[in-house]
């Protein structure tokens, strides 16, 4: 995943999911997807698609394309749905490598400083702080 991760960040010179997805030819869509939904990712006819809860915050907004994004790159010809952690739904190990991908893309070419907090570090970088609890086992 890292060698997958510093590919991209070399070739497109960015960490920005909107960018990333768009650059790679994944057609990126906002709408509405009710109380559970944050996002998906599915394929169509050799198209590709990431739909983001038009309704999030900016930051759950890019680590939801994120995490679509790895989706994409990581779990290929797999449709799947980002469920709110409140849902009865476990997250299984794709959603967890996805979390991974998600987390590890955002957070690329930045560390915390000394002594940071990893919610202060997530709130400087722009990642959701409830992030931590989409990417434990």
């Amino acid at each position: 995943m890292d060698e997958l991760i510093n590919n991209l960040l070399k070739k497109y010179k960015t960490n920005c999911p909107f960018e990333l997805s768009r650059a790679l030819g994944i057609h990126i869509r906002f709408m509405n997807l009710g109380a559970v939904t944050k996002g998906l990712y599915y394929r169509k006819l050799r198209r590709r698609f990431i739909v983001i809860h038009n309704e999030l915050p900016l930051e759950w907004q890019r680590f939801v394309c994120a995490h679509e994004l790895g989706h994409d790159r990581l779990h290929k010809g797999i449709n799947r749905f980002f469920l709110e952690e409140s849902s009865y739904f476990s997250p299984g190990k794709l959603e967890r490598q996805a979390n991974l991908f998600a987390l590890k893309l955002l957070s690329a070419n930045s560390l915390p400083d000394q002594d940071e907090s990893l919610n202060s570090y997530y709130l400087r970088i722009g990642i959701p702080p409830e992030v931590r609890f989409y990417t434990q086992d």
